[in-house]
């Protein structure tokens, strides 16, 4: 295959003779077309390809210069402003790093030949060049995320389920809207913990998703959840999980709300598990308002966010005694160390867990820590 038959090769993307008003917005909008031929080609879905084309174009806003005269020095300024303005996470500078490194890599390629096009339109030394080294781009640390974050303690967590039913209660008395939406709120609350969920996941789900467990007939249609919406690999779609329901209480919760609220709102047709009282699929922002709203109502610490239920879930069974590997399954961890991060034992759990190591070791039913 010659070098013009590769997607995305300039010259499949430009057109010859063909005279430009602004030719460096013309190329590098050939550019980023080729860019997106080149990733269909490898497979890669269309969410990520328009993602990654907005941050390239974004960057060059940023630097208000053209990709063949970008250089290291542009990314460093514009990282340093993404932590020190922005704050954004390190992960979030690391994955926009990687595109933009990636971008590059494709106009670099000779194959692609978008170097010697350059060159031949801007004259000498007007070519791109590689902007991403090992020296100026951020490197995966392992757990990144911030280290206040914690999982709720169990009496956090009964007060916040508590605290979402009594809006239920003081809604419906106050004969004002708003009593089946703290209803269907307070039953996302529990199904996120209750099978250990992110919001995305919740957001996503379908009542279809629901099945039946033969092994535990006292769930009755909610013995096992089917997540299709899981956290993805870059590039490649949404990780599918069956995750088996543990929690008696929350399958209640669940049943009641299938059965008696949520064919209240009118939306019989639409697949969705949680709808709106507009007939729509409620959105992750709408999760989030809710849970700060009952956060603060109840004074809890700040550090607790949505992603803290999931947490919780991990933390909890930890401390119940479920197997490491059915926890790391029932989460979708692909690695042992990922559910490691997610689980915040509490004292009690660690000091049980002691006592029963020096028992074994000392030959007795259980250690003395005195």
């Amino acid at each position: 295959m010659g070098r013009g038959d590769l997607a995305g090769s300039a010259q499949l993307e430009l057109v010859s003779g063909v005279a430009h008003l602004r030719p460096e917005d013309a190329l590098f909008d050939a550019m980023l077309h080729g860019f997106e031929a080149q990733q269909l080609a490898r497979g890669l879905r269309r969410e990520t390809i328009g993602a990654r084309e907005r941050l390239v174009r974004r960057f060059a806003g940023s630097t208000n210069e053209y990709p063949w005269s970008w250089g290291p020095a542009h990314l460093e300024e514009w990282v340093l402003g993404l932590g020190g303005e922005k704050r954004l996470a390190l992960s979030t500078i690391r994955n926009y790093q990687v595109d933009l490194r990636l971008f590059t890599e494709y106009v670099c390629d000779p194959r692609y030949g978008w170097q010697e096009v350059c060159e031949n339109a801007f004259g000498d030394g007007q070519y791109p060049i590689p902007i991403s080294h090992e020296w100026n781009t951020i490197c995966h640390l392992g757990y990144e995320g911030r280290p206040e974050a914690r999982p709720f303690t169990r009496e956090e967590m009964q007060r916040f389920l508590d605290h979402a039913d009594e809006q239920v209660d003081l809604a419906a008395s106050s004969k004002y809207k708003g009593a089946l939406a703290a209803y269907r709120d307070a039953t996302i609350f529990k199904v996120m913990y209750g099978w250990g969920l992110r919001r995305t996941e919740t957001t996503r789900l379908d009542l279809a998703d629901w099945g039946r467990n033969p092994h535990v007939p006292e769930f009755g249609n909610f013995g096992t959840l089917h997540v299709r919406y899981g956290k993805a690999k870059r590039g490649q779609p949404p990780r599918r999980r069956n995750v088996l329901s543990v929690m008696d209480w929350a399958t209640e919760a669940v049943a009641d709300y299938v059965e008696n609220i949520r064919p209240r709102f009118g939306c019989h047709e639409h697949p969705a598990m949680w709808v709106t009282e507009r007939g729509g699929r409620i959105k992750p922002a709408e999760i989030n308002a809710r849970f700060v709203a009952y956060r603060e109502a109840l004074g809890l610490p700040t550090v607790l966010v949505p992603h803290s239920l999931r947490h919780s879930y991990v933390t909890h069974l930890t401390e119940d005694g479920y197997d490491r590997r059915f926890i790391q399954i029932q989460a979708g961890h692909e690695c042992d160390s990922s559910t490691g991060i997610y689980t915040h034992v509490s004292d009690d759990f660690m000091n049980t867990a002691l006592r029963r190591a020096l028992g074994g070791a000392l030959g007795t039913e259980e250690g003395n820590l005195s």
